[in-house]
C-alpha cells in the first residue's frame, strides 16, 4: 500500500524524536493508537539515511523484511542509523538540529534472472554472493548519475566483491522499490 503524506510526516516525526530520545537517554515509546494506517498495519522492511545539511552521508542503516509494523522499523533504524552505523561516529545532540532525515519505505526483494529487469531510478539492487552482501538503494543510482553497469559495479563494491563479480553465476540479484521522502 501506498503511504500517504500524513503517513509520511508521522514517519519522519518518529524517526527524529526516536533520534533524540535516545542521544537524551530517555526512552521512547509511540503507541499504535496514536497512529492509523498503513505505518501500524503493514510489516514492511525501511531504511533511514541521514545527510549533514552539506549533503554528507552521515549514517544509513535498514532491514529488507520485518515482523513489526513500519513505524516501529523506522523508529528502530533512525536510532541504529544515528548511533551504529560503522561508517560514522554516533550522531551527538548538537548534530541532531543539523541532520536531515531520509526514509526509504521498502517493497519485498524479488530475486531477478537478468539485469534487463533492473530499472534506474525504480530499483534498488541486492546482491549476494558466498557471505559477501551489498545493498543500494535506488536513489543512489539517479544522485550518483549511475548507468546499469555503474549500478551493479557499485553495489558489488559495497559487498567488498570485486567490480564484475555480478556477473557470476553464484551471484544472486534482487531488486526492489521503495517510496522516498525525506525532510
Amino acid at each position: 500500500m501506498k503511504l500517504t503524506e500524513t503517513d509520511k510526516k508521522e514517519l519522519l516525526k518518529i524517526a527524529r524524536e526516536a533520534i533524540e530520545a535516545d542521544l537524551k537517554g530517555v526512552e521512547f515509546n509511540t503507541a499504535p493508537s496514536q497512529l492509523g494506517g498503513v505505518i501500524t498495519q503493514e510489516a514492511r522492511g525501511a531504511f533511514v539515511t541521514l545527510h549533514t545539511m552539506s549533503g554528507e552521508l552521515r549514517g544509513c542503516i535498514g532491514v529488507f523484511t520485518s515482523e513489526a509494523p513500519l513505524f516501529k522499523v523506522v523508529r528502530d533504524m533512525a536510532v541504529s542509523a544515528a548511533t551504529d552505523d560503522p561508517r560514522f561516529s554516533p550522531v551527538t545532540i548538537k548534530e541532531l538540529e543539523d541532520v536531515r532525515i531520509e526514509i526509504s519505505a521498502l517493497t519485498p526483494l524479488k530475486e531477478i534472472t537478468g539485469t534487463g529487469e533492473i530499472e534506474i531510478g525504480r530499483h534498488g539492487i541486492y546482491i549476494i554472493r558466498g557471505n559477501n552482501r551489498g545493498v543500494l538503494l535506488p536513489q543512489v543510482a539517479t544522485e550518483h548519475g549511475f548507468d546499469l553497469t555503474t549500478f551493479l559495479e557499485e553495489t558489488c563494491l559495497k559487498a567488498g566483491l570485486h567490480k564484475d563479480a555480478w556477473k557470476e553465476e553464484a551471484a544472486k540479484i534482487f531488486i526492489f522499490s521503495a517510496e522516498v521522502f525525506s525532510e
